[in-house]
């Protein structure tokens, strides 16, 4: 998914659903870093991936709680 395509969808959802979406990618790492460590990895480019992805869900947070 294109990142512009991708904020773009996130700044159509509510609090609520940003809160959930957070939550969802947090986890998400932290079950990439433990694969990581286990050698059960694969695709270690998806950790970073999913690091950007939290942050922008992070700043369209912001953003709705500033606005």
């Amino acid at each position: 998914m294109k990142k512009t395509s991708f904020i773009e969808d996130l700044r159509s959802y509510s609090a609520q659903e940003l809160d959930q979406r957070l939550v969802d990618a947090k986890k998400e790492l932290f079950n990439l870093r433990f694969q990581n460590a286990t050698n059960q990895l694969e695709n270690t480019a998806r950790i970073r991936e999913v690091r950007r992805n939290i942050a922008r869900i992070e700043t369209v947070i912001t953003q709705k709680a500033n606005a």
